[in-house]
């Protein structure tokens, strides 16, 4: 825009020192519309003259774009009478969208320069412009006009710069081209769904995020494209265009049959692309829907969050607190119902908490825009380190080598009577088995989790809190019914046979989070804090056996909990075994050109501390026949690991509303926008996905 004020200012002193010199012809009056015929050079030096049709409308009218829309003509001139003009080509600067009443039409109001080419036949002599131009102009009422406009052009070097010449530039600059100077890229891969309601879907890309996008279609003449429903992105830098066509019926093909010409504007950003669009496009459910996000209830996605938060407890990434699970019910047995009460809500309650602070910790990192998502925190070593910390130390509590001692007040929290009850305790394990069991998604838990991320503050806690509750239903039931845990045995010999077959479960939690660290922090370091673990799990054992170590071994347990936080960092260790088998690293930019080719695409977002991801792995992506399968040379298989931060894994898994993994797509043929699978993968699902998105055999021999 300064540039644009800078570049006026100078050319307004030339207009001034030079008046006589303008490039331009006299203005035509007419009765809504004045026009002229300008050009950027008073001589001309070459084989072109840079011209324009320069308009000025009344308020409330408008001219038309080259594709107009549902009604109306764009202007035309015929250039007879014209000397030493071989031709002419028109360039058209991005039009915006009219709605009125139903009718979609598009072009210009107020001002506008339509500028030209003028190709001449011989080099270096002037160029007469002789030319009738037909245009409509509309308001409540149309008006066709025509007028004729001329313009003299000597030979020669131009003797001084020109206002016109800064507005033809200046349009110029607004004809949509690739869209690389706007940060914009409209995506090759297109497609036309079938159905009675078939529709043109497209996808666009932008560097900063769409403030507006709207996107407008040519193609052959016998078919209306209506007006587009654009779908952004969690980030906004990805927009999706379902677009109504009609008319196919009359296509001799049946279908579009031919390419189309795509433009997308986004203020006073646009590009422009030729596509040739696949036919019978299959496509994720969600892009069927016909609400928008903004039409969500936010009462549904509370529900979802509910349900979500529910199910989490029955996914394979509750694995690590099983035990501590199983602990917190069978403890209850025999016990006093009022007591067993208090000790249910004190859980829950402390699930709910900690879906409050990690509702919190998001928000900030959101406004101090960082990427955010569900379990990130097992992205940091930090937090890993502090896990298998907690986690070794319930262990070697459940083998009873020493007490937890927990402040007297916080012990005592909602107890009531009877300090032994421990309601601080209970609320404690709840936060703790949180932390531990979030680290993957479940069904309905990541729609709920996108919807919130995607918005603000007060959506995203309003959501979690949800989820809290999903997930404390178990908890608040037996609080409802303390009978289902008081008729379970009383704890006896046999309960400490239990706890320590359920602190090796914890133990060997302690161990996956360690190895969970080598993708982060490096073999040498991780194993570092793991001998620093096993330390502690010694003095305790010693400490126990020998009845000695009493003031020494909290001490030194101290000193080696510390101590883990301050291990150096060494490079993340990343294997050749990450990806083998048919795995290849996951390449976003390689997935159109192999589809192109005709490949099928998979993708796995997984992560080493996702559970549930190892879990679909195990049991379908590492086992034929879906083994087999992905190594096949028509599919190509990908493998996005988010193990450890990646703004791009974080950005692509926003593209379809996901914050959180497993997350698995498959593109093709078909598919070229990636058909989502669900959380839980099976053989059947995942053969299913990869042939609806593949070229099938007759389509790949014709």
């Amino acid at each position: 825009m300064m540039i644009r004020i800078l570049m006026m200012f100078l050319l307004t002193l030339g207009i001034l020192a030079h008046k006589a010199q303008a490039a331009g012809s006299d203005w035509i009056d007419l009765e809504h519309v004045s026009l002229r015929l300008i050009a950027a050079d008073n001589a001309l030096p070459g084989d072109e003259a840079r011209i324009g049709l320069h308009f000025k409308l009344q308020d409330e009218w408008k001219i038309y774009w080259r594709s107009p829309g549902d009604a109306g003509f764009p202007p035309q001139v015929k250039w007879q009478g014209s000397k030493n003009l071989a031709g002419t080509e028109s360039h058209w600067p991005a039009p915006i969208r009219f709605s009125t009443s139903g009718i979609e039409t598009i072009g210009y109001k107020h001002e506008v320069v339509l500028p030209m080419t003028a190709r001449l036949e011989t080099a270096g002599e002037g160029l007469s412009l002789r030319g009738n131009v037909d245009f409509l102009a509309c308001a409540e009422i149309c008006i066709p006009y025509q007028t004729d406009i001329s313009l003299d052009l000597p030979g020669g070097q131009p003797t001084s710069s020109s206002a016109e010449a800064f507005l033809i530039e200046d349009y110029m600059a607004r004809v949509p081209g690739d869209g690389r100077q706007h940060g914009l890229s409209i995506e090759p891969l297109s497609g036309l769904t079938s159905g009675e309601k078939p529709l043109l879907i497209a996808s666009a890309q932008s560097q900063t995020p769409f403030d507006a996008p709207d996107l407008y279609v040519e193609g052959p003449p016998e078919l209306i494209f209506g007006k587009p429903q654009a779908r952004i992105g969690g980030d906004g830098r990805l927009v999706t265009f379902q677009i109504p066509v009609d008319g196919l019926a009359d296509h001799p093909t049946g279908g579009i049959g031919a390419e189309l010409t795509l433009t997308l504007v986004d203020g006073e950003r646009s590009a422009e692309r030729s596509v040739q669009p696949v036919q019978n496009l299959q496509l994720p459910e969600a892009l069927l829907e016909t609400s928008t996000e903004s039409d969500v209830s936010i009462s549904f996605m509370l529900l979802m969050a509910v349900v979500g938060g529910l199910i989490l407890n029955l996914m394979p990434c509750v694995l690590p607190v099983l035990s501590i699970k199983l602990l917190g019910v069978i403890g209850h047995g025999g016990g006093d119902p009022r007591t067993v009460r208090l000790g249910f809500i004190a859980s829950a309650a402390g699930i709910v908490a900690t879906f409050m602070v990690l509702a919190g910790a998001l928000i900030g990192l959101k406004q101090a825009g960082a990427a955010i998502g569900w379990g990130i925190q097992f992205q940091h070593p930090w937090f890993l380190t502090g896990m298998a910390l907690l986690v070794t130390l319930f262990a070697c509590n459940l083998w009873g080598w020493f007490e937890i001692r927990l402040p007297q007040w916080l012990n005592d929290l909602g107890a009531g009577s009877g300090p032994s009850h421990g309601m601080g305790g209970h609320f404690l394990t709840g936060a703790f088995a949180t932390l531990l069991a979030t680290p993957c998604s479940a069904p309905f838990l990541g729609t709920a989790v996108g919807f919130a991320l995607a918005r603000g503050g007060g959506e995203i806690l309003a959501v979690f809190i949800a989820i809290g509750l999903g997930m404390a239903l178990p908890y608040l039931l037996v609080a409802l019914r303390p009978t289902l845990a008081t008729r379970l045995p009383k704890p006896g010999p046999w309960m400490i046979t239990l706890k320590k077959v359920l602190a090796l479960a914890l133990a060997a939690t302690a161990v996956w989070l360690v190895t969970v660290m080598i993708a982060q922090i490096g073999r040498e370091s991780a194993l570092v804090i793991g001998l620093m673990l096993l330390a502690m799990v010694g003095l305790f054992a010693l400490r126990a056996r020998l009845g000695k170590l009493d003031r020494v071994a909290p001490a030194v347990v101290v000193l080696l909990a510390l101590g883990s936080f301050w291990v150096p960092r060494g490079e993340p260790e990343i294997t050749p075994q990450s990806y083998d088998g048919p795995w290849k690293p996951f390449d976003l930019a390689a997935i159109p050109a192999l589809i192109a080719e005709g490949k099928t695409v998979f993708v796995d977002v997984t992560a080493d501390w996702c559970i549930t991801c190892q879990v679909n792995k195990a049991a379908v992506l590492a086992v034929d026949p879906v083994h087999t399968r992905l190594g096949s040379p028509d599919v190509v298989a990908m493998k996005a690991d988010w193990t450890r931060p990646s703004d791009t894994i974080s950005a692509y898994l926003a593209q379809f509303g996901r914050f959180g993994i497993p997350f698995n797509v498959v593109y093709g043929k078909r598919a070229p926008l990636g058909l989502p699978l669900p959380e839980l993968l099976t053989t059947d699902l995942v053969m299913e996905a990869l042939d609806k998105a593949a070229e099938s055999r007759m389509e790949a021999r014709q």
